[in-house]
């Protein structure tokens, strides 16, 4: 087949069980290839990190030319997102608040165990819905400050802001685009009404921290307190959910890697991140050139979409040795399961924590597992790829 639809059979849904041969053949085709919507794709390691730390590559659609009048600093670029980043930064973690993730373990802790008494032998449960989702939406509920029962409606509004950003060349996305509007509006509104009541009655949570912030020049408006507790609600679960979900499949797939685990549970941070390599929750991120670029020989014009294939750059063999073998004992182990440069996720130790602690739970009771479905049912979406349901008899 022609490798410039290859966009196209990438996040067509028949593709979302297994990309990765799809992806080799963008690496054999590459580095760059142009795709027939004028779109390019980059797959391999070394020019997808490059570009990530490339100052004229926009993460900001409004430098095409894009309506967006109100963006999360995911979306935006330095010196914007810089300022926007630091102050999300202050209530989360170092140097401002350097405990506020590690006061975190022994709740994470209690959360897994609490969901891995439900794991029991002989019965057959869904990982996703069981497992994977609950421990990161309560933790980061938790750290927000958004009442348990409210889970619901969030997850709702999440969804819809989910499918609206995915990548799907050909489509007519007037639809996913204006649901994912009216979910930011009513998310939105949601999360300033719930910190406007913590207002001069704070308590121990972000939204608490970002409302109560005591000196004006560190304070985030209205519209940036919105982007920023919508974008650390949804990038705080999402993400996390998938690396859960497809550790558990990975290791189901392989038992001799499970068994190892199982006797040797020091392994498990280092299995983690080669989980976050082999099987990332991110497989795709859309930059835009500010100037005409040159990669590797192919000019790409200013304004240009760039995807850039983070899943692909990982398993690519000019860069990693046998990358489409799992190793939980790999060495040098870069990958670009978190991004890279400035948009380097900034939730990552936290996702680790809570995968090491979700994976650690379940391990002791994977031994005997079967899936019940291989492959899974997976969700829509192309840019952040895990199933949709993982049911596991035990």
């Amino acid at each position: 087949m022609a490798s410039d639809t290859l966009l196209a059979r990438i996040t067509d849904y028949a593709s979302r069980p297994d990309p990765y041969p799809l992806y080799a053949e963008l690496r054999e085709a590459g580095p760059v290839v142009r795709q027939t919507d004028g779109s390019h794709l980059i797959g391999t390691y070394h020019e997808i990190a490059a570009l990530l730390h490339d100052p004229r590559m926009s993460a900001d659609p409004r430098s095409r030319g894009d309506a967006a009048p109100h963006l999360p600093f995911l979306r935006l670029d330095d010196p914007e997102h810089h300022r926007l980043r630091t102050l999300a930064m202050r209530p989360f973690g170092p140097p401002h608040s350097p405990g506020r993730v590690d006061a975190m373990r022994d709740e994470i802790a209690r959360i897994t165990k609490e969901l891995a008494e439900t794991v029991q032998t002989g019965r057959q449960i869904d990982i996703v819905d069981d497992f994977a989702y609950p421990l990161p939406v309560t933790v980061i509920c938790r750290l927000l400050g958004v009442p348990r029962e409210d889970e619901p409606l969030l997850r709702e509004w999440s969804d819809a802001l989910v499918t609206s950003a995915d990548v799907r060349p050909g489509e007519d996305a007037t639809e996913r685009t204006r649901a994912g509007d009216q979910a930011r509006i009513e998310m939105g509104r949601y999360l300033l009404d719930l910190a406007e009541r913590r207002r001069d009655h704070p308590t121990d949570d972000m939204l608490s921290a970002f409302v109560n912030e005591p000196d004006p020049a560190l304070r985030l408006t209205r519209e940036e307190l919105a982007e920023t507790a919508i974008l650390l609600f949804i990038a705080g679960h999402e993400t996390t959910v998938n690396l859960i979900t497809n550790g558990v499949l990975t290791l189901l797939r392989h038992p001799e890697q499970l068994d190892r685990l199982r006797r040797e549970p020091d392994l498990l941070p280092r299995a983690v991140e080669e989980l976050l390599r082999y099987e990332p929750p991110v497989h795709m991120r859309e930059r835009i050139p500010l100037a005409d670029i040159d990669v590797a020989g192919t000019a790409i014009p200013a304004g240009a979409s760039v995807v850039l294939v983070l899943a692909s750059g990982n398993r690519d063999p000019m860069r990693f040795h046998e990358p489409d073998r799992f190793d939980p004992t790999r060495p040098d182990n870069q990958h670009l399961g978190f991004g890279s440069g400035i948009h380097l996720c900034y939730g990552a130790p936290l996702a680790r924590i809570e995968a090491q602690a979700a994976l650690g739970a379940l391990i002791p009771h994977l031994g005997t597992a079967r899936l019940v479905e291989d492959p899974p049912p997976y969700r829509q979406n192309a840019m952040l790829r895990g199933p949709r349901h993982l049911p596991v008899q035990l």
